[in-house]
């Protein structure tokens, strides 16, 4: 991998930017720029995960009935698919910088107050609150990336930071575990995320200079920030693949909702949790590594079409045994797991794609396609969730479903034509 420095006072064309002097002293290499915007996209996750296995018991101590303990997953996700049209607009008008240190402090502050939540409706708001105003983490770590490259290098650096970024979920969920037996009360695991986001915090204060461009800063002005963001979902050759990856991953947030009472209720294998979900999320991360060192060569367009069809293969397998009555957890994992692993060489590729065309609007494109993603993802994702039965069926046929009405999107945005070659960097 090429070790490029991204420095505080200059750019390729030698124009000058101005961060914090605290964010100048040493230039910023490739490779650490992507270990910090990964590990920020992570705080996301380890906000999702690190909560699964206290699910029961949150339920049992604030009185959630049923599937409304999925309530403390599925908001979070709604919420900050919503929340992800609020930061890219200011960020392309005041920087990255502002924008994300609101976003961590606002994820700091609403841990601390999910850990001293009383009741179960107001942990729910919280969660909500909290979703919605770390939306900042989500949606600017793509647009920091666009704002240095672009073309199927993009989507390789993107790759890279999904490989680092998923060994967070692989592990989350034993994270949390372990914070549970050790510490007795799942609240302590929301302070865990409390102080992962001041490490973050930190981390980007001393290192991460500004990457706007002034030439590229947008005004706030209603009907400028409409048109940008409009042009951004609206393009054919992108609008595809948002909505493509939108309901992918809503199958995946589907599997994320219900994973822990499929696991644990249907197969009986609840002490298994935390290793199953990190061998599927583990495999997801080795098939983004796996992308980030063949997608230059075969195209982020080649590549991600053939791991699609081979999804709705692998999901129509899903379903097949799903709909058997001794379906076993040794279908359901490799299963399950094949496909995560194809996520792997979608996700990235996909993204990549949608934001190829707005380098100037990177910051307003990345929350347009993010709120149309994580919104329809998660509302998806909570009505697979919700419709659990105590069987895989209803997460099986939501995933061929899903993948099928994938491929329809990207046929629209491509009129048709599949397997493009690859699209060099045109920064």
């Amino acid at each position: 991998m090429r070790n490029e420095t991204l420095t505080a006072d200059d750019d390729d064309d030698g124009d000058v930017r101005r961060p914090s002097s605290l964010a100048r002293h040493r230039p910023v290499g490739e490779r650490e720029l992507i270990w910090m915007m990964a590990m920020l996209m992570a705080l996301n996750a380890f906000g999702i995960d690190a909560i699964l296995p206290a699910l029961d018991t949150i339920a049992g101590e604030l009185g959630a009935q049923g599937n409304q303990r999925q309530f403390v997953v599925g908001v979070y996700l709604l919420a900050a698919g919503v929340g992800t049209l609020i930061p890219g607009s200011f960020a392309d008008r005041y920087g990255r910088r502002p924008v994300l240190f609101t976003a961590l402090a606002a994820y700091i502050a609403l841990s601390i107050a999910c850990a001293l939540a009383s009741d179960f409706a107001t942990l729910v708001v919280l969660r909500g609150l909290h979703g919605f105003c770390a939306a900042g983490i989500i949606a600017l770590p793509p647009a920091i990336i666009r704002d240095r490259v672009g073309g199927d290098r993009m989507a390789r650096m993107m790759s890279l930071i999904f490989v680092i970024f998923l060994l967070v979920p692989a592990v989350a969920p034993s994270i949390g575990q372990g914070v549970l037996v050790l510490a007795g009360d799942w609240r302590w695991i929301f302070a865990a995320m409390a102080g992962a986001g001041m490490v973050m915090t930190a981390w980007v204060f001393f290192r991460l200079p500004e990457t706007l461009h002034a030439r590229d800063r947008q005004p706030i002005h209603l009907a400028t920030i409409a048109r940008n963001m409009v042009r951004a979902v609206a393009l054919r050759q992108t609008i595809g693949y948002t909505i493509g990856s939108a309901l992918v991953f809503g199958g995946l947030f589907g599997f994320i909702n219900s994973s822990q009472q499929l696991i644990g209720e249907a197969f009986g294998a609840g002490d298994s949790f935390p290793l199953i979900f990190a061998i599927c999320a583990g495999c997801m991360a080795i098939s983004n590594w796996s992308n980030s060192r063949i997608v230059e060569r075969h195209g982020a367009r080649r590549v991600s079409h053939v791991a699609l069809f081979a999804f709705i293969a692998v999901a129509a397998a899903q379903l097949w045994f799903a709909s058997q009555p001794d379906e076993s957890l040794w279908t359901f994992v490799p299963l399950m797991a094949a496909n995560m692993s194809l996520l792997g060489f979608i996700g990235a590729n996909f993204g990549s794609i949608a934001m190829q065309p707005f380098r100037q609007i990177a910051g307003a494109a990345s929350s347009a396609q993010g709120f149309l993603r994580m919104t329809s993802g998660a509302a998806l994702g909570s009505g697979i969730g919700y419709a659990y039965d105590g069987t895989a069926r209803p997460l099986a046929a939501a995933l061929l479903v899903t993948a099928v009405l994938s491929l329809v999107f990207v046929l629209i945005s491509e009129k048709g034509a599949l397997f493009a070659p690859p699209v060099r960097d045109d920064d």
